[in-house]
């Protein structure tokens, strides 16, 4: 634990020692008399009553960077000085802005200041210019589909460094390859795969094609909630829910998460309620978000078409009213702002470097500074891999499988959990406030997850509830609903940790069947309302499919309630404090060498403001879900017997075909009920030296393969199979390759088939909630412990010690 703790202080000094040095700015004061609440990036209007402008001409090939501090609310737009087109902008709550895009040198601009609210009649703005570093050599991208039957596999392949989609099924996943070096990891892996996408730039383009002849034909207005008919900038969505705010002032209330970005940006959403400002009025709340990762853009304009939806539908719609009445929504579309508005705002590249090392629409991560390479996230000599993938850096079984230790992978989990703002940010709302349902959405495969991320730490006790409820959103978008590890296996993602710190019921939903950002037709407008060529088409798509997440929400059969008497006025508390665990901390991307977990402090706190009298609050259970146990099945029979595998005489010639019918047969038969009753089938097999290569595969009697290994740079295999169906096997073992310089051939050995009994269902120890009541003043009136569970209701009475009773409302 001291090393944990040492190398923890550490990382964090690094982090807090690095700077990148700072390009010259130009400075300016500006002024505006009167304020207007209306966009600044939208339109150049120049110098008015609201408005100032700063002209500045870029020194480099490369990124304008424009910053505005005020006390007021002020935006900013950058505009080409020439044709008055929109550059780049920023509109989020307050005076802090940062606009940012690509830019040629020579390039004259116009930086417009908007005073959107408040007092403030002037705001700082400097304009800065960095230079980008020259784009090296690329073939064009292409998407495949690797071939991934088993669970070992998959892990195989997280081990590459190469950048997985969240696209795949049982039996593959599918990849982005960036160049030939990349499509050579694979070959030298022994992955089998085939082309999905061969020139992913051409397709982008294609995309893009599709999109302006959409918002032509559409006349602009699509029949999405909004009316949108392009994708939006990141400037537009922060304009937009300050718009919705001030329109629906009684039912939306804007807010800014606590931790800036590394890049200076606010994070920003809005919370919809029929009384929004009362953050402590006990009603239970669904949290819907988007964007962790940049590149995924439909993600952001799933979850901010449901703010209009349930903004514009309320008083409209019996269902949407008796639903916002009964809850608290909180939408936040771009959980990572910096790096959507980098993939956003990049320019069409040449097709040779397009999408290579140096061309950002495709940027998965955040703007984590590595003090290994020089400069800011869009300026530096790494390019677009820097950053830390966000959805990998949630404490809960941080460092496991599924997240890579490599800066620069495509799924860097972070150099220790919780470190970077965005997933702060997340982490402190769900420590603040009683998010009873949790929704982060994501692009692309067509897939509700739940949690677990991994298959080794079990199924939840909630996997029967979890499993009907995916399925009664899957019944609307036609996606799969699966485990988390039924895509491959995760650590450090949301809703991981929101589920099993905070018993939040979260999901992660994979929009749309491919590609990041699809034509905004069929990527948003199809796959939210359920229109053709969607899989949810008929059946209402993703909006039906969150309006079932928020009957789940206001369902307190789903998650907990306290009910008692308090006096008006009064603050009841919900309080615990815990260590919570990280996963065996690998140390390697093979997950060969692992560490320690690390152990961190975490707690979370919830509150209540007392109208008077009776009060009914809506919470999460007191046990967490990570020690409350976990479901299964109790046996009916006991397991089968082992079976030992003969080696049959001699050694085949290698074979690198990938065709595993050439392999040695060895037939074995999985009994069933009612004789034996089997939870998991391991085949394995063994050998003397990790530079020798034996693979195996397992076959069914119609000749289908249903479980395999062929890892590398060990001495064993094993294939597993959950649940295996009665009936005859065969397991084929390949000479995939031999040690060089020895004389005799290294043959393999121990071959068995290893059966393992259902694991029944178990409960663990009850944790209580550490209730309390305090006064108008803050002083602790009454105490006790709460125990409650899912679905459970408990009443604690006059919890306040009859202290004041006497003037509650009856």
């Amino acid at each position: 634990m001291r090393k944990a703790a040492v190398a923890l202080g550490c990382a964090l000094l690094s982090m807090l020692v690095f700077a990148a040095a700072a390009p010259a700015a130009k400075r300016a004061t500006v002024t505006a008399s009167e304020s207007l609440a209306k966009g600044c990036h939208t339109k150049f209007v120049g110098n008015r009553r609201h408005t100032g402008v700063v002209s500045a001409t870029s020194t480099a090939e490369g990124l304008v960077r424009a910053r505005l501090k005020s006390r007021g609310d002020w935006d900013l737009g950058v505009f080409d000085a020439r044709t008055k087109h929109r550059v780049a902008g920023s509109a989020a709550f307050r005076g802090n802005e940062v606009a940012e895009a690509f830019v040629t040198k020579g390039q004259r601009l116009l930086v417009q200041a908007c005073r959107f609210a408040g007092r403030a009649s002037k705001a700082r703005v400097s304009v800065s210019f960095l230079a980008e570093p020259p784009a090296g050599e690329s073939s064009p991208a292409q998407v495949v589909d690797v071939s991934t039957p088993t669970r070992a596999d998959k892990r195989r392949l997280q081990t590459l460094g190469l950048d997985l989609t969240e696209h795949g099924d049982a039996d593959s996943i599918e990849v982005v390859l960036y160049s030939e070096q990349d499509a050579q990891k694979l070959r030298a892996a022994k992955f089998r795969y085939s082309v999905r996408i061969a020139n992913l730039g051409a397709r982008v383009r294609a995309n893009r094609r599709a999109d302006r002849r959409y918002r032509i034909a559409q006349a602009g207005a699509s029949e999405l909630p909004s009316g949108r008919t392009t994708y939006r900038h990141l400037a537009d969505y922060e304009l937009e829910l300050k718009l919705l705010a001030g329109k629906y002032p009684r039912l939306a209330r804007p807010f800014t998460l606590a931790h800036r970005t590394h890049l200076g940006r606010d994070v920003v959403g809005i919370e919809i309620a029929t009384d929004p400002h009362n953050l402590r009025d006990g009603k239970p709340i669904f949290a819907n978000m988007g964007t962790h990762h940049a590149r995924e853009w439909p993600s952001a304009e799933h979850t901010i078409e449901w703010a209009y939806d349930l903004l514009t539908n309320y008083r409209k719609q019996a269902r949407t009213t008796r639903l916002v009445k009964a809850t608290r929504n909180i939408v936040i579309p771009v959980v990572n702002p910096d790096g959507f508005n980098i993939s956003r705002e990049a320019p069409d590249a040449p097709p040779e470097t397009e999408f290579a090392q140096f061309s950002y629409e495709m940027k998965r991560k955040n703007c984590w500074p590595d003090p290994a390479y020089e400069g800011p996230c869009d300026s530096n000599t790494a390019g677009a891999y820097l950053g830390v993938d966000i959805n990998r850096n949630y404490g809960t079984l941080w460092g496991g499988p599924g997240a890579s230790v490599t800066s620069l992978f495509a799924d860097y989990r972070g150099p220790i959990p919780f470190s970077e703002p965005e997933s702060q940010n997340i982490r402190e709302l769900q420590a603040q406030r009683p998010i009873t349902n949790l929704i982060t959405n994501h692009t692309f495969s067509n897939l509700v997850l739940r949690p677990p991320g991994v298959a080794d730490v079990g199924p939840p006790l909630e996997e029967p509830l979890f499993k009907e409820l995916g399925a009664r959103m899957t019944g609307h978008n036609g996606y799969s609903n699966i485990p988390g590890y039924g895509l491959y296996e995760t650590t450090g993602t949301t809703e991981d940790w929101t589920f099993w710190t905070a018993g939040s019921l979260g999901y992660t939903f994979e929009i749309g069947p491919e590609e990041f950002h699809p034509p905004y037709e069929t990527g948003v407008v199809a796959e939210y309302l359920g229109l053709e060529p969607a899989a949810g088409a008929g059946n209402g798509g993703n909006r039906e499919a969150y309006y079932e997440m928020l009957e789940s929400t206001a369902n307190v059969r789903h998650h907990s309630l306290v009910t008692g008497r308090a006096p008006e006025g009064w603050t009841l508390r919900i309080h615990k404090s815990f260590m919570s665990s990280t996963s065996p901390v690998a140390q390697d991307d093979y997950g060969v060498e692992l560490g320690d977990p690390i152990l961190f402090p975490d707690a979370l706190d919830y509150q209540y403001r007392s109208r008077g009298g009776r009060f009914a609050w809506h919470v999460n259970p007191s046990t967490r879900p990570i020690v409350a146990g976990r479901f299964g099945r109790d046996p009916a029979a006991p397991k089968q017997a082992d079976i030992a595998l003969a080696n049959p005489p001699g050694i085949p010639a290698e074979d690198k075909s990938g065709d595993y019918a050439a392999g040695e047969a060895l037939p074995f038969t999985v009994a069933g009920l009612p004789a034996v009753d089997n939870g998991r089938m391991t085949v394995h097999i063994e050998w003397g030296n990790p530079a020798t290569d034996w693979d195996l595969y397992v076959v069914n009697s119609a000749g289908e393969l249903v479980t395999q290994s062929a890892t590398f740079g060990d001495t064993t295999e094993d294939a597993v199979l959950v649940d295996p169906p009665p009936g005859d096997y065969v397991a084929r073992v390949v000479n995939y390759d031999q040690v060089d310089g020895i004389p005799a051939p290294d043959d393999w050995s121990n071959g068995q088939v290893l059966f393992r009994s259902p694991t029944p269902t178990f409960h663990g120890p009850k944790e209580a909630w550490q209730l309390s009541c305090e006064d108008e003043r803050g002083r602790v009136r009454g105490t006790r412990n709460l125990v409650v569970d899912r679905g459970g209701r408990v009443d604690v009475g006059q919890v306040c010690n009859n202290a004041g009773l006497a003037r509650a409302k009856r």
